[in-house]
């Protein structure tokens, strides 16, 4: 009888340590979860960071998931962190569509919240990921300026300032151009990225202020158009758009534009997995991570483009 109870005492403890090592294993196995949730997927700027996120996923041994809501809009921005809050991911990492958004992912305490390209005052972010744009925004005008005279004439022209991001690189290129003695003749705001609006504004400024020698605008897809205006109209006028996206590198590369200055769009993306991964395994992490910013000339610009085009293709 004993030894009965030996036998099933050493079967019983034998099957314990099976089911240990399956669940020890098991946990081994699973990957941190990161959730990422961005403005849109429109646009190339987006597709290069995309690309950045999934590369550190890649790296870093994530199970990681990249989404957009259904339409641009600050509403379905919401919509969707809700959702992916109730997934229950072990971060989230977000580029906030406006203000707007706020609200909705101070409520989410539970999970750390990385922000990502958009930054916003609040308590509960672990980290913002990106760009200090208002320092873009000096960089754009000190490059600008440096290729005017004192006294000479500007234009600025933004999209809706109500995105901190437009409005900090427009009020760093208006300090910048006025440190410089640049004369800021018309600064034009609220501009969608419709071609057709963007046509607009620009017959408005050269109308009444054509004795303008550069532009600064507050992201590519207005300078873009800017540009092909000029170029209708036979003017060499510099354009600065802080994108860097592959229409502009490309003006740089066969010497249309003397250069720019650009964002690190798949940087941004790279470092904010790796942010997450650091939070994750519970280090402590600077609540800036900066992307940089680099100066985009002839000579930089076939290397970058050439690197973006195999992301974007």
């Amino acid at each position: 009888m004993l030894k009965k109870g030996k036998i099933t005492l050493v079967i019983g403890t034998v099957i314990f340590i099976i089911v240990l090592g399956f669940i020890s294993v098991t946990f081994a196995d699973k990957k941190p979860t990161v959730v990422v949730v961005l403005k849109a997927a429109d646009s190339q700027y987006w597709h290069i960071m995309k690309a950045g996120m999934e590369k550190g996923f890649k790296d870093f041994g994530i199970d990681g998931k990249v989404m957009v809501p259904s339409e641009a809009s600050p509403q379905k921005q919401v919509e969707l962190l809700i959702k992916t809050y109730k997934e229950k991911p072990d971060i989230i990492i977000t580029a906030p569509y406006s203000s707007f958004v706020r609200p909705t992912l101070e409520t989410l305490t539970d999970i750390p919240i990385l922000l990502v390209d958009t930054d916003l005052p609040m308590k509960n972010k672990k980290a913002y990921i990106g760009t200090d744009n208002n320092d873009l925004g000096k960089k754009a005008g000190a490059f600008l300026a440096s290729q005017l005279q004192p006294g000479d004439k500007v234009a600025i022209i933004g999209g809706d300032i109500s995105f901190p991001v437009f409005r900090q690189r427009l009020e760093g290129a208006t300090n910048s151009l006025q440190n410089a003695g640049i004369e800021i003749s018309i600064t034009k705001t609220g501009i969608s990225d419709d071609p057709k609006a963007v046509h607009k504004a620009v017959s408005m400024v050269l109308r009444d202020h054509p004795d303008i020698k550069g532009v600064v605008t507050s992201h590519d897809t207005i300078a873009l158009p800017v540009i092909k205006e000029f170029e209708k109209q036979g003017l060499l006028i510099p354009v600065i758009g802080p994108d860097g996206l592959t229409e502009m590198l490309k003006l740089i590369a066969d010497e249309t534009l003397p250069g720019t200055i650009a964002q690190n769009p798949y940087d941004m993306g790279y470092l904010s997995v790796e942010t997450a991964m650091k939070v994750i395994q519970g280090e402590n992490v600077e609540p800036f991570v900066d992307s940089d910013v680099d100066i985009i000339i002839k000579e930089n610009a076939q290397q970058r483009l050439n690197f973006y085009e195999k992301l974007v293709k």
